[in-house]
């Protein structure tokens, strides 16, 4: 595996797979030695609370919560 003038790697699919890495997803690096690591970055639960606060009152489908549940539950 080489690495691209811009210092990117592609993680096989087999690994990304194994460790649910799906795009977007946070990583970390630590380096052992002349090893380096990488593993999925724990979540920030700060992090995924401002970005809750944020989205909030972005919607633009003017729907009841009955109409909404209706369409995640498939209801006819």
């Amino acid at each position: 595996m080489k690495i691209t003038s811009k210092g990117q790697v592609t993680i096989p699919v087999e690994i990304r797979e194994k460790l649910g890495l799906i795009p977007n997803t946070e990583v970390e690096f630590e380096v052992i030695g002349d090893a380096v690591y990488l593993r999925k970055a724990k979540v920030n639960f700060n992090s995924a609370k401002n970005l809750v606060e944020r989205m909030r009152g972005k919607a633009t489908v003017k729907m009841t919560t009955d109409e909404i549940m209706a369409l995640t539950r498939q209801d006819k």
